[in-house]
């Protein structure tokens, strides 16, 4: 599995979901502000038992965009070391929006979210597939008029609601208990869907 580099914008959000990136995928950097002088002990707690695959910078200087410079820094270091990295900003602050752009025409994996339970990956690995099944059924309910009309182009949208992560097995597997539970229907090459209500 690829490594998810999460870098948090501690300035903008503090997250309450920090142990969810306790995986071995997950490499975790908060930013925090030069005058920034507290993190919770739930967040520190959380992120020392991550060992090396977590660590805090604490930026240099003051400025409007200073954090968002230095995570841009990191994001192309970073991605120089690690071409196939996909890199995950946690921030509400939607001047990202403009690097996200930029970086993905450099072909370089990257997204932002407004909190580390948004990242579809974090979904994907601590939940069961019971629950990936779940967020699958929420993504096809936002998708009301462009939901995939064939099994070749729901298993693609799967694949990329869990950002790649899922091997093709597990995919395929999901793609049965769709079937089985008869919210997708395939007649030949079409699908129909049947989405429960929501709970």
């Amino acid at each position: 599995m690829r490594t998810n580099y999460v870098l948090i914008d501690y300035e903008n959000v503090q997250p309450d979901g920090l142990a969810a990136l306790d995986h071995e995928h997950f490499k975790v950097i908060v930013f925090v502000g030069a005058n920034q002088a507290k993190v919770t002990m739930k967040a520190a707690a959380a992120l020392q038992r991550m060992g090396h695959r977590a660590k805090y910078i604490q930026i240099s200087g003051n400025g409007s965009n200073a954090l968002d410079f230095h995570i841009a820094y990191y994001i192309g270091r970073l991605a120089v070391e690690e071409p196939t990295a996909f890199f995950h900003i946690i921030s509400k602050d939607q001047g990202f929006k403009p690097l996200i752009e930029h970086l993905k025409t450099q072909k370089i994996f990257s997204a932002l979210w407004r909190d580390v339970g948004d990242i579809p990956l974090v979904k994907a690995v601590v939940t069961s597939p019971k629950d990936r099944l779940a967020v699958i059924v929420g993504k096809l309910r936002t998708m009301s008029k462009t939901r995939p009309v064939t099994v070749r182009t729901l298993t693609k949208t799967i694949e990329a609601l869990f950002l790649k992560q899922l091997t093709i097995d597990e995919i395929e597997a999901l793609v049965k208990r769709l079937k089985t539970q008869k919210i997708v229907t395939d007649a030949g090459a079409k699908v129909t869907y049947s989405l429960p209500e929501p709970r």
